[in-house]
């Protein structure tokens, strides 16, 4: 997978034409039981890579509340802990944009590396983490003053980034490597590698720090890491070229989008099997789980949507328009 995700453009740009607009639909829930704050404003912000731009969704409504212009093929994304920034990773620009959540403006943007792709923000919101996917290192970023502080060289073709909840190590997935690095951000080096599947792009860590869920595209895969050894646990398969996963229902549903045949496969995390297979829009890639830890949102680049999936019931409850080549690669939900 590209920064620019070419291998699947010029089939998108025919198929665009003839795809018709989705009309709303009726959407109302309101159960959020984790988050910050209850009843607290929850926020989607989809990378749109072919409109260079982000479509904010008013998660409470279902709607696009605005959308934001963000040069450079948008694609991955990060949100700060305390919900006042939004990170883009913007391949074309050679960096990130910084968003201000409030007034939904670009405040800034840095220039970082040729091949940025994977973005993730420290969960105590001082450091941003930026893969670059051509130099085979990570860049980590003040926060405050957006200088660039280290540059961690790890595999090949790094791509998926995420922060234990402790703050005490970043993972990385390094696709061309088949493996992922898990560095210390006490001394900003690797300290372990685990051998993954094939192609691995997409991860996803548990809330105790102590799993971590890595998807292999070209494998059709999941491989779990036990992240205290850095040891593979299980291989599950899934479908067709996976992309990304999230977790939901207090981290015992695994959902994983497959990109060639528009579904997302649902893994049960005890048993590690597939339990469901989920029918979404055309090409899922990221995937995301709302505040409420029930609600997961899929950005579906061929149909410029977001499909609203309820865990518990695993049905789609909602499509959401938003723009050309939906990405969302990353921690795209306001928590």
């Amino acid at each position: 997978m590209f920064p620019l995700n070419c291998k699947t453009v010029a089939i998108y740009l025919a198929a665009v034409f003839l795809s018709a607009p989705l009309a709303a639909q009726p959407f109302a829930y309101k159960d959020v039981s984790k988050g910050p704050e209850l009843g607290a404003a929850s926020f989607a912000y989809i990378s749109n890579q072919l409109d260079d731009s982000l479509s904010v969704i008013d998660t409470a409504t279902g709607n696009v509340v605005d959308t934001i212009t963000v040069p450079g093929k948008p694609a991955g994304v990060a949100v700060a802990p305390d919900r006042s920034k939004v990170y883009v990773s913007t391949p074309e620009a050679k960096g990130f944009a910084v968003i201000d959540a409030q007034k939904h403006e670009v405040i800034a943007k840095v220039t970082v590396n040729d091949g940025t792709l994977g973005i993730a923000v420290s969960p105590d919101g001082k450091r941003i983490y930026v893969a670059d996917w051509y130099k085979n290192n990570v860049s980590v970023i003040d926060a405050n003053s957006l200088q660039i502080v280290s540059t961690i060289a790890v595999g090949e073709s790094p791509s998926g980034l995420v922060v234990s909840p402790d703050n005490r190590w970043l993972y990385v997935a390094n696709r061309i490597s088949n493996s992922v690095s898990r560095i210390d951000l006490k001394t900003l080096a690797v300290q372990n590698t685990a051998h993954v599947g094939t192609h691995p792009f997409g991860l996803t860590i548990d809330a105790r720090g102590e799993r971590i869920y890595v998807v292999n595209v070209q494998s059709d895969d999941v491989t779990v890491v036990e992240t205290a050894r850095m040891k593979p646990l299980a291989t599950v398969k899934v479908n067709m070229l996976p992309y990304a996963a999230t977790l939901a229902l207090n981290d015992s549903r695994l959902l994983v989008t497959n990109q060639e045949d528009g579904s997302v496969s649902v893994i049960d995390t005890e048993t590690l099997k597939e339990i469901a297979l989920i029918n979404v829009g055309d090409k899922p890639e990221g995937i995301g789980t709302h505040a409420d830890d029930r609600h997961v949102y899929v950005a579906n680049w061929f149909d410029g949507t977001v499909s609203v999936i309820d865990a518990r019931t695993l049905k789609v409850t909602h499509t959401i328009k938003t723009g050309e080549g939906s990405r969302a690669f990353g921690q795209f939900m306001a928590k």
